[in-house]
């Protein structure tokens, strides 16, 4: 069984163990040895990051080929309609990609939000509307340049849930472990055997 730990990543903290000032890093919050992040998220970004001790488990739950669904909060600048939202669910050029298309909706402030530490900075007399953006991907900063594109860029941006696991009960900095079976490794592919070689006839071949 591999240990699997559910963290609710704080605004701020970046997604490594090693110090990095002025950054708090995940050592900050969980004091156990011998885990990693299976996947990343942005300093700036909040909510679920997953950490396991199982290089298999953290290769599947980051590989994007798994297409394990992640889900995001996300509040934007602006009141997007639904027809704003639609090039999203067919994916935009993003420059270096075209993103695979997403599900999007506008949703109401997710219930039991924590504040923000610092608060977001809002524009005078600008509304803010929240999304909910489920994709597949994982991207540096994909959602973000995503609502950019479209033309609402993110004010916040938390991620609920990967896959069947979610923040639920997790306030900023908590954490909880779960012991989750293993997948196989991946199997090590056997040394290729030595050529043949075509040896030269020795002086007491027949020839």
């Amino acid at each position: 069984m591999a240990r699997l730990i559910l963290l609710n990543k704080p605004y701020g903290v970046i997604c490594q163990f090693s110090p990095s000032p002025p950054h708090q890093s995940l050592a900050d919050y969980v004091r156990v040895p011998d885990v990693y992040p299976a996947g990343r998220l942005d300093t700036d970004s909040e909510g679920l990051l997953l950490l396991t001790d199982s290089g298999p488990l953290q290769a599947r739950i980051a590989d994007p080929k798994h297409k394990l669904p992640k889900t995001y909060w996300v509040q934007v600048d602006g009141a997007p309609c639904d027809a704003d939202l639609e090039p999203l669910r067919h994916g935009v050029d993003l420059g270096d990609f075209v993103s695979k298309p997403a599900q999007v909706r506008v949703i109401a402030e997710p219930e039991g939000l924590w504040p923000r530490v610092p608060p977001v900075r809002f524009r005078a007399n600008i509304p803010t509307t929240w999304l909910e953006v489920i994709i597949a991907e994982g991207k540096n900063r994909q959602v973000r340049r995503m609502t950019a594109k479209v033309g609402f860029p993110t004010l916040r941006l938390i991620r609920a849930a990967v896959g069947e696991y979610t923040l639920a009960g997790l306030a900023p900095g908590q954490w909880h472990e779960l012991r989750v079976a293993a997948p196989n490794p991946p199997p090590v592919p056997a040394a290729p055997g030595r050529p043949k070689q075509r040896g030269r006839r020795g002086p007491n071949k027949a020839r």
